[in-house]
């Protein structure tokens, strides 16, 4: 069965998405949508141009709303990163919210005149309250609606961890946890390496691990003007669970029944999205860490959802 993915928004991170997913194999077919017809038209071109000296066949079209209908996934990728010079010294995703809460009630509204019906992955910062955000106007299953919230985190603090230690980042295992934002924090009891916790080395400064993988993203940002690769690989790892039907744990951005929001857990990724929570054992401290960053997040979503019901 042909597998078909659309993008919306081909920005930086629409782009790297979609690169790998041609380079890979990962799609049978790409949905380009974007507001600037001509960035999409391009990014088609620059494929085609590509294909006879790659692996795989993709085929590929642009700004179809109707063809979402029969869409195993589709990608929100919109947004406006220049903002993110604004937050830069405070490493504040929030402040991309002024553009792309603008954004996705429309986006919304077409997903579903389309008639799609598969999973709808989100990328679009402040991704916890966007996710929330397109769950409530699409009117999804919360169990399809899924931001890939701190994936790319957790990525960040295993990369830490590995050089911190000197050993492969897939070495280490653990989540980070919460928003993918400021409040977000590294449950360093479920953080091990070859088996061994890494919260027994008192040679690690767990408190600087944590700050490097929460603010990985600006560094990057610092010296390239936005961040692609990092992002595109955990997107793409979401994707590829979702469509393998693989009931892979992964920590994404889902609904939280018990606090009453979407934030990042670790869940059971399958073909029809999330499946179930994974359970785990965090410290009281960890607990308390969770429900501050809920708290956070919701509070965030109710001032917006309410600014946008007027």
């Amino acid at each position: 069965m042909a597998r078909k993915i659309a993008i919306i928004g081909l920005g930086h991170v629409g782009a790297a998405i979609a690169h790998g997913l041609v380079t890979t194999g990962g799609a049978d077919e790409l949905i380009f949508i974007d507001t600037n017809s001509a960035k999409a038209e391009a990014e088609a071109l620059d494929f085609q141009d590509a294909a006879a000296n790659l692996k795989y066949d993709v085929h590929i079209v642009v700004n179809d709303w109707q063809a979402l209908n029969d869409a195993d996934i589709v990608i929100s990728t919109l947004g406006q990163i220049s903002l993110q010079k604004t937050g830069q010294a405070t490493g504040d995703r929030f402040v991309e919210l002024q553009f792309t809460k603008q954004q996705v009630r429309g986006v919304a509204d077409k997903i579903v005149a389309s008639g799609f019906h598969g999973v709808l992955v989100v990328v679009t910062n402040p991704v916890d309250v966007i996710t929330a955000l397109y769950q409530r106007f699409t009117g999804f299953p919360a169990n399809r609606v899924i931001g890939s919230g701190t994936l790319l985190d957790t990525a960040r603090m295993q990369r830490a961890v590995g050089v911190a230690l000197g050993v492969n980042p897939k070495s280490v295992s653990g989540y980070n946890l919460g928003e993918h934002g400021n409040s977000q924090f590294t449950a360093w009891s479920t953080v091990r390496v070859h088996g061994e916790l890494v919260g027994d080395d008192a040679d690690l400064d767990l408190d600087a691990l944590e700050d490097e993988a929460r603010r990985g993203g600006y560094t990057v940002y610092a010296g390239k003007e936005f961040t692609s690769y990092g992002i595109a690989s955990a997107t793409i790892h979401l994707v590829e669970a979702v469509l393998s039907d693989s009931h892979e744990v992964l920590p994404a951005s889902t609904y939280q029944t018990d606090l009453e929001t979407y934030l990042s857990y670790p869940v059971v990724v399958g073909r029809a999205g999330v499946l179930h929570k994974a359970p785990l054992q965090l410290t009281d401290s960890e607990q308390q860490k969770l429900t501050e960053s809920a708290a956070y997040i919701k509070q965030r979503f109710d001032d917006v959802y309410a600014e946008l019901a007027d």
